[in-house]
């Protein structure tokens, strides 16, 4: 990326960062070469940067390049001083646990994140010493996607900053030859920097801007290129079998036929049009829609559907597309407005009668699905709903869900797709929202085969051969082995119908392709296992208990076999004095790191009172959904992490040996003295209130819960005997993968909330009001995927109440009960009444709500401020006052100010809004700057 990273430490336990571009005087990116060799539409992209430290001291130097979503890395190194340092991709958790004890010891930490609609993020960094140079070597694979008639080579170049020597050289070969190559995208505008050769078989592209070139392309300047350069081609189509390759034991068959006639269409387009659509989206939805019919054809029969809360039809049956239909079509088209709920459920199940009423022979029926939400009205259970859908779809068409903007459930449509032969799409909220759409209905427009069966007698490992529907522009690609390398008796032949008749493709001539030209070693064999991970990683997505761990436990396997790094992988880095990145990807629906973003680099150590406070950073993401106001008051909401890599998050790490609150000095005023609890009841008292005390009598609470049976009370880490063995400061404790939490702040005067991570298991400080004897703390979950584990209410002398998600426990004069039903429970001043998945605390004039959540299965507690309290000595994260912050855009990044403080680096991410009984996810200015509280995360922290 070309800019430093100068890391700001907060008095406490995250780290906040700011970035500096990088100056001529910092240091200098003097090579940059971008070299992609494509064979039989595989890719091997590497990218080499050298980069030199100019200055008189050590220097922290960021790598930074995006590359394809549908990529994998496959190699990554580093060389300084004649040294080597090579990344490996081992298990998430392996390479977390490295992560995390580098972390511990102060040093770095990287992530692949995604970034937009076809490129993610590669960050890494590494210290150079005065006057010297490294070199980082990247390499990641794809098989190329044929869409629209074409393949398409993204290559993104952004050093950031003019290279003198910059190259882009791009090798294609393809033995059944180019029929075509141009070159576009917004560095395409530097064509005198461009050379191309096309050659039958062969083809070459070299880029060589010149500094001055660099600083005058589109979306270019003085900190030069910043953009993409795509190759398009395609191959000369073989209309019959197509083209099967044959090297080392493995065959790759790649089936595009075109001279096929036109099977005529049966299609459904089912809009949302719920409130969540208002706006630009319902705008462009109109639009898309609008240009959509006119490309129909007479022989096609068609349907709308748009629903909210209710079903509205143009028409309760399909009818042809003969003219007078589809003027008709536009108008209602034009017609529709957004307002109300979201049933997803009725809408789809509508959609699928209406093609299963519209029996045609010879016709090949879709069904496309466009949503910005989750289902808000009818039946809402995700699961329910896609068990409804696949009965009513029952495998007679594909259904394609498209996804509209950030805010969508996106994985939910994902396996919902996948579970009807269909995909589905994202669809950005960019100023061509409406080309999106109309582009994704181009590439399923034309349907030429429909059951099409890929037959391989002699092969074995086969990926997918079964598929609904080719459309015309589109490709069919399997791989797989070649039983004894028999080539001999390895016989493809593809079936499937064409209208109203089964058509048979074979190989009349008996032979088939087998390449005498020089081709990279085990490249058949790469792509077989390119395809079989991307296709057991989507069925891993459809399946449950041990199915779906058999098919992950191959997928992983394989990964690791070929050095892929995939949502179940990462890439372990390790740098020179032992240092170590963990890289991870992220997988669709994720939320992005913008490229302005900088990167963490290594933690530091501040030395504070004599005594090592070591910060943890926990960058993290969820996705967003329709913003919800809540209360008047500030509320603090989460939004877990859990560290999968499924996203752009890390969890943080679980903090070193001898560090805990009792080993720190605690800021000026942090905690007021209180009594401790009763002996055995395992809730001590304030302001130490969350570190539980010995167990209680047996049978007390839960499992797992402080004075249950086996329970090991955690403690703070290093304090001499309070450790469990195992545990953070025992000997041979393997520190695990700790869950973070996404907390968001709202504020009435401003247009986005803020949010922050807080990783770990702390107790955090709630709401304490020393006057009136009233302490209420909330334990964070330590290893399952959210929230709070429970909510503690200690209130005067003797009165103890333990919320969690299973109950309600009290202790009162030395009697321990479970409060049962309605009944309110008095506890001294404070009235705690279950009421199902929420429960209310009153104190005079403070009303707090405590729900309770699932996400993934495990179930959490969320508090919510109702009613803030008076009094001047009210204290605790519920209570707290928002800083009056400002956010600033400039070229390079985004600044969050608060007045008084300095400024902090943020991001454009999500949080989900846990204050409503139904949470949605809204966009939120991720910080990492605690401050915006008004004080350093460790006075909230027990």
């Amino acid at each position: 990326m070309g800019s430093s990273v100068e890391q700001i430490v907060l008095f406490g336990l995250l780290l906040a960062f700011a970035a500096a571009q990088p100056t001529k005087d910092d240091w200098d990116i003097y090579s940059f070469h971008i070299n992609s060799t494509v064979s039989g539409r595989y890719a091997t992209t590497v990218i080499t940067s050298r980069v030199a430290n100019r200055m008189n001291q050590s220097k922290e130097i960021v790598f930074h390049v995006q590359i394809p979503k549908n990529a994998f890395i496959s190699k990554f190194r580093m060389m300084m001083d004649k040294e080597v340092f090579d990344g490996v991709v081992k298990t998430k958790e392996r390479a977390q646990q490295q992560y995390s004890q580098a972390v511990l010891l102060g040093q770095s930490a990287g992530i692949v994140s995604s970034v937009g609609r076809t490129m993610e993020e590669f960050k890494t960094s590494v210290a150079v010493a005065a006057h010297k140079k490294v070199t980082f070597e990247l390499t990641y694979e794809e098989l190329l996607k044929r869409t629209h008639g074409k393949y398409e080579l993204q290559i993104h170049a952004r050093p950031m900053q003019p290279v003198r020597d910059f190259k882009v050289d791009v090798h294609i070969h393809e033995k059944a030859g180019i029929s075509f190559i141009n070159v576009k995208g917004g560095l395409s505008t530097l064509a005198n920097a461009i050379t191309k050769t096309h050659a039958d078989k062969q083809a070459w592209v070299h880029f060589y801007p010149t500094v001055d070139q660099q600083k005058t392309c589109e979306r270019c300047g003085e900190r030069g290129l910043n953009g993409d350069l795509v190759i398009v081609y395609d191959v000369n189509q073989d209309n019959g079998l197509g083209d099967v390759k044959i090297l080392d034991g493995y065959f790759v068959h790649h089936f595009a036929p075109s001279n096929l006639p036109r099977i005529p269409k049966n299609v459904v387009f089912v809009i949302d049009k719920s409130g969540s659509m208002s706006g630009r989206k319902m705008e462009q939805t109109r639009t898309a829609l609008i240009h959509i019919l006119n490309d129909l054809t007479e022989d096609d029969f068609f349907g709308i559907i748009s629903f909210n809360h209710a079903i509205f039809h143009w028409k309760t049956e399909l009818v042809p597309a003969i003219a007078s239909n589809v003027e008709r079509a536009k108008e209602f088209a034009q017609s529709i407005r957004d307002g109300g709920a979201t049933n997803i459920n009725d809408a789809l199940l509508e959609g699928a009668r209406m093609l299963n009423a519209q029996s045609r022979i010879g016709s090949a029926s879709i069904l496309i699905f466009l949503t910005d939400g989750d289902p808000t009205a009818g039946e809402t259970n995700l699961e329910r709903i896609q068990s409804n859908v696949r009965e009513a779809v029952a495998e007679k068409f594909p259904l394609y869900c498209l996804g509209f903007g950030s805010d969508v459930n996106f994985e939910f449509l994902e396996k919902m797709s996948l579970q009807n032969n269909g995909v589905a799409r994202r669809i950005y909220v960019d100023s061509d929202a409406d080309l999106q759409l109309k582009g994704f209905y181009e590439e399923v427009a034309t349907p030429l085969l429909t059951d099409i069966t890929m037959i391989y007698v002699g092969g074995s490992n086969l990926t997918k051969t079964n598929f609904s529907q080719y459309y015309n522009g589109s490709e069919i690609v399997v791989a797989g082995e070649i039983t004894d390398n028999n080539v001999e008796t390895f016989t493809p032949q593809v079936v499937a119908y064409s209208s109203n008749r089964r058509v048979t493709f074979s190989n009349t001539s008996g032979s088939t392709d087998q390449p005498s030209e020089t081709v990279a070693e085990n490249l058949l064999q790469r792509v077989w296992a390119y395809l079989t991970v991307k296709q057991l990683l989507d069925r891993e997505l459809l399946l449950s208990g041990p199915e779906k761990e058999k098919v992950s436990k191959e997928a992983l396997e394989l990964s690791l076999k070929y050095s892929f790094v995939t949502p179940l992988t990462s890439m372990v880095v390790t740098k020179p004095q032992g240092e170590e990145s963990v890289l991870h990807k992220p997988k669709e629906g994720a939320a992005t790191f913008p490229s302005s973003f900088a990167d963490p680099g290594r933690a530091q150590t501040l030395s504070t009172g004599g005594r090592a406070w070591v910060p943890l950073m926990t960058p993290s993401a969820g996705r967003v959904s329709k913003l919800s106001r809540g209360a008047a008051a500030p509320n603090i909401h989460s939004l877990p992490s859990s560290g999968s890599g499924f996203g752009v998050g890390l969890p943080g790490p679980p903090p070193p040996p001898g560090f805990g609150l009792s080993s720190l000095p605690p800021p000026p005023g942090f905690g007021l003295p209180g009594p401790p609890p009763p002996p055995g009841f395992g809730l001590p008292g304030p302001p130490d209130f969350g570190l539980p005390g010995p167990p209680g009598p047996p049978g007390f609470g839960p499992p797992d819960s402080p004075g249950s049976p086996g329970f090991a009370p955690p403690g703070p880490p290093g304090h001499p005997g309070f450790a469990p063995p195992g545990s953070p400061g025992s000997p041979g404790f393997d520190p695990p993968a700790l869950i973070s939490h996404r907390f968001l702040f709202k504020t009435e005067n401003q247009s986005a909330p803020v949010c922050f991570d807080v990783p770990g298991f702390h107790v955090l400080k709630l709401f304490h009001h020393p006057s009136k004897s009233i302490y209420i703390n909330g334990a964070l979950n330590p290893v399952t995927n959210g929230g709070f584990r429970k909510i503690l209410i200690q209130v005067q002398s003797g009165h103890y109440i333990d919320i969690n998600p299973e109950g309600i426990w009290a202790l009162q004069g030395g009697s321990i009960i479970q409060i049962t039903g309605q009944n309110p429970i008095q506890a001294g001043s404070v009235t705690v009444t279950p009421r199902g998945q929420e429960t209310d605390v009153l104190a005079e004039d403070l009303h707090i709500v405590v729900l309770v959540h699932q996400r993934d299965g495990n179930k959490f507690l969320w508090p919510v401020l109702k009613k803030r309290p008076s009094g001047s000595d009210t204290d605790g994260i519920l209570v707290s006052t928002p800083a009056n912050y400002t956010v600033e855009s400039h070229p390079s990044q985004t600044l969050l100010k608060i007045p008084g403080r300095f400024d902090s680096p943020v991001f454009s991410s999500f949080a989900t809004d846990y204050s409503v009984a139904s949470p949605v996810t809204v966009q939120c200015w991720f910080t990492m700057n605690l401050l915006i509280l008004g004080k350093p995360l460790p006075f909230y922290v027990v």
